[in-house]
This record gives C-alpha cells, structure tokens and sequence, in this order.
C-alpha cells in the first residue's frame, strides 16, 4: 500500500462562543476555520484528522502542512508509521507540531482501518472508560464558579477544574466557595494558566494545599523550571506543568529529573500527535509519574487523546474543555459524559469517530492540495 494524495479542506467553524481562556491568550469566538485532513492510499482507504481550534483557525497552518509534509508521504508506506513520525518531527521547527500531529493521528487512522482495529487497541489497550472533569472557561465572581461545579456534581460528573480570573486574592476565594459548595467528597483541580510570579504561586499554592484539591496547574510561566523546582519544594499539592514546556519529547526528561513537576501534560496538538504522545506517556510512567492529557482543541484531536487515554495506565481524567460549543465540531456524535461521569472508547477501525461530511460540505471554504 502506498500513499497517494494529502489534502486539506478548510471549513467553517461558526457560533463560537466569545472566550478567553487566561492572560496568556486573546479573546475569541465568532467563527474558526477548521481542516478536514485526508491521507489517500492506492487501495481506496482514507485516514482522516482536524486540523486547527476554535482559537487557531487551520488556514494558519494549512498551507504549510502542504508544502512541508506533504512531500514526505507521497508514495510512502503508511504502516511504516515511526519513520514517517520521525522524518516529521524534524520538520517541526517549521512546520510545527500541530502540523505534525494533525498529520501523524491521520496516519493513525489510516492504520486502524487497515488492520480493522481501533487505535486503542493497536497501542495495546488497558481500559474501555475513564472518568471525566469539566474544565471551567474565566468567570468573575466566586458564586458563578461554585454555581457550575455544584451542578456538574449533581449530573454525576467525578471533578471540576477551575481557569481562574488569575486575581491571587480572588482565585484563593473562588477556590475556597467551590470546596465549600461542593463537599469534601468531590475532586477539585486548579489552573492558573501560567499567571503567577513564584510568591504568589506559592501563596494560592498554600491556600488550594489546604483546601485539597488534587493538583495545582500551570502556576508559573512554562520555562520557569527554576522557580517550578522551588515552587515544589514548599508545596505538598501535586504541581502541574509541561503542557507547552519549551522543546519536544525528550525537552521533559529535564522536569522529571531535576522534580520539577510532579505530572507530565500534553495532547496531540500541541506535542505532534499520537506517537509523541504514547512517548511521554511512557517516559512518565518509568517516573512512576502521571501523564495527564490535555484537552486537543477540536473533536477529532480529543477522540485520539481519549485513544491514548485508554491505553495507558498513568492517566485518571479526561479533560472536557467548557464551553462545548467553543469545542466539539464536524462529528456526527461526539464524546459525551454518561450518567456515572465517565467517557467511552471508541470501538470502530481507526479512530472510530464518524466525520459529519455533509457538514463539512456545506460550510466547505477551499480544498488545498
């Protein structure tokens, strides 16, 4: 089997709530762009990925995956995945790694339909299902945070994570009525997304210790290691980091190394894709440490994200990134949460997801080839 063609089909991503996520980003909504990702074989099968965000649109990056990666794959076997994903990734200074990944969970795919299999189960599978957190856009005040939380509580959801205005002052009261309005017996986790110098880190660090939350994210800026090594010094929460640490795979070897951390953190976008992401997974796991998945910025990214989940041991959640509409499109049926607070995997060949192609016709802007 060899490969024939690669093309990118930009369509419109329109009613994205408007949203912002932390400092560190600007605000968005309106309409995105995403890419429908197409590796065709001569033997008339098709591996298929998302391309872009409702943040990143896909036209940023479509035309490079063209020019960049395209050249490699022609006429290559589509089963000799790691050499394909290693020709890439030394691509990646240019093409960058959601280029590389989009690319690398279509090879996936492909892969699946050909041995008729889901992903899952071609990395080696270790469960069907594993709970979920919701994962809070910014509000303003305490109560509109407690208000969500006690309700995803109360649907049967196993644990919420809050983005906080990044105000140290209010954050530590945000975080304070949550615990209060939810109970002890319910999962709390806290994402400062990289707002924090080290004393306030340590401040708010201190304050969600003693209100048990299960890990502290993102506090400091991501190549702070310095301060991150610090940072966990003082603190007997787990801390968080090296979602978009500086450098590839082995970049993370360093944070285990010097205890920076005490998880790894990535998804396929931001680290090139599922290959990338079974290699930290496994590194993390001869740490002894967690590998926490990050949510992938569209449906078909978080569908091979839970693909990985489910075959690794060292993941307890999947992150479901609010609000859905700013998240979920172009499938016929996304991941959903059922009443125990848990998601499912996938069963069918490849990534098992079905595409809404009509859809994609319909709002369908130009095809790049």
């Amino acid at each position: 089997m060899k490969i024939t063609d690669l093309t990118v089909t930009l369509f419109e991503w329109g009613g994205i709530p408007q949203m912002r996520y932390g400092k560190h980003t600007p605000t968005f909504g309106g309409a995105s762009q995403l890419g429908l990702v197409e590796i065709k074989t001569d033997e008339g099968l098709s591996g298929y990925s998302f391309l872009g965000s409702s943040s990143k649109g896909a036209h940023l990056d479509a035309q490079s995956l063209i020019e960049e990666i395209k050249p490699l794959l022609i006429d290559q076997d589509p089963t000799d995945r790691e050499r394909l994903f290693d020709q890439m990734i030394r691509l990646q200074r240019n093409a960058g790694y959601r280029i590389v990944g989009a690319v690398d969970v279509a090879l996936w795919d492909l892969l699946g339909k050909i041995a008729g299999l889901p992903i899952h189960r071609l990395l080696g599978s270790y469960r069907t299902s594993v709970p979920a957190y919701a994962s809070s856009k910014v509000f303003q005040t305490a109560d509109e945070y407690a208000t969500e939380a006690a309700e995803f509580k109360r649907i049967g959801w196993q644990a919420y994570k809050i983005h906080p205005p990044t105000d140290p002052k209010l954050d530590i009261e945000i975080c304070t009525e949550v615990r209060s309005r939810t109970g002890d017996d319910f999962t709390l986790m806290l994402d400062s997304t990289w707002a924090y110098d080290y004393p306030t880190a340590l401040k708010v660090g201190q304050a969600v210790e003693e209100l048990d939350y299960l890990w502290y994210e993102d506090p400091l800026v991501e190549d702070d290691i310095h301060n991150y090594v610090k940072l966990k010094q003082h603190l007997n929460i787990p801390v968080m980091a090296t979602e978009y640490s500086p450098g590839g795979f082995a970049a993370k070897t360093e944070w285990l190394v010097r205890d920076a951390t005490d998880y790894l953190r990535a998804d396929v976008a931001v680290t090139g894709g599922i290959t990338n992401l079974m290699k930290i997974a496994h590194l993390a796991e001869a740490f002894h440490t967690n590998f926490e998945v990050h949510h992938g910025g569209n449906s078909l990214n978080n569908v091979a994200n839970l693909h990985v989940i489910m075959a690794i041991k060292n993941c307890d959640y999947f992150e479901v990134l609010l609000p859905s509409a700013a998240q979920k499109f172009g499938l016929v049926e996304d991941i959903e949460v059922d009443s125990n607070g848990l998601v499912h995997a996938f069963e069918e060949p490849g990534l098992g997801a079905q595409i809404d192609f009509d859809l994609i016709e319909h709002n369908k802007l130009a095809v790049l080839s």
